[in-house]
């Protein structure tokens, strides 16, 4: 219990005394997980509009792909990354290895099946009825398509949520492609690793802190957006 009070009361000396490492760490997180929850929004949104929609030979091992992907462990896909973009890999001229861009490659991946699972699943919950309407009044495909993500814009807040929570909590897939350097590709959760392993247990539960308080920062705003959403709906 005392080491877990001191591992706190160090995480707000550390955010209160303006630690620069600290600061450049959290930031480091946040420029990986940010944009790599973004790009999985671009993506895997209209995957699954698309899904929803369409009816096609093989959609539902498509789904299943889908759903499967959302449980598919981060380290495997570090792997993967690793194998593609590793010096003798086929996108090794790419120089990309060890890098914050091979890191949200990996995070990319891990989310994107998340975003689309979860997105699709609330597309498939909306009343068929409501589809039919829009239909009847002449809309075009990618005008329905709109109208019916407008829909759901609460559920995909929500699977943004879940897809951030995911990758600003991975530790595997970061090691693997980013290597952990101190400086250049540390996040909190490989920092906390690292401290783990020194044995600096103080120094890790106060990385701790700070990574579950901005997690809930971040989730916070998007929770007030989705709120606000909800109401204006």
């Amino acid at each position: 219990m005392h080491l877990i009070l001191k591992g706190i009361v160090q995480a707000f000396q550390l955010l209160f005394q303006g630690n620069p490492v600290v600061y450049r760490i959290a930031l480091r997180s946040l420029e990986v997980s940010v944009p790599a929850i973004c790009i999985s929004l671009l993506i895997g949104v209209p995957i699954a509009a698309l899904v929803a929609q369409r009816r096609f030979r093989g959609r539902h091992l498509v789904i299943s792909f889908i759903n499967t992907g959302m449980a598919w462990p981060p380290v495997v896909m570090g792997l993967i990354v690793a194998m593609f973009l590793w010096r003798s890999g086929p996108l090794g001229f790419l120089d990309l290895m060890y890098t914050v861009r091979a890191m949200i490659i990996a995070q990319v991946l891990i989310a994107t099946p998340i975003v689309t699972g979860l997105s699709l699943a609330a597309l498939q919950q909306l009343d068929p009825g409501f589809r039919l309407q829009i239909m009847t009044l002449g809309v075009g495909r990618t005008r329905l398509m709109l109208l019916l993500l407008r829909e759901i814009r609460i559920p995909i807040l929500a699977a943004a949520m879940a897809g951030f929570g995911r990758v600003i909590a991975e530790v595997g897939a970061a090691t693997i492609v980013g290597g952990n350097i101190a400086g250049q590709t540390q996040v909190l959760t490989t920092a906390i690793v690292q401290r783990t392993n020194m044995g600096d247990f103080a120094g890790a539960i106060a990385l701790g802190v700070i990574l579950l308080l901005l997690a809930f920062s971040t989730n916070y705003v998007m929770t007030t957006i989705q709120q606000r959403s909800d109401r204006i709906g």
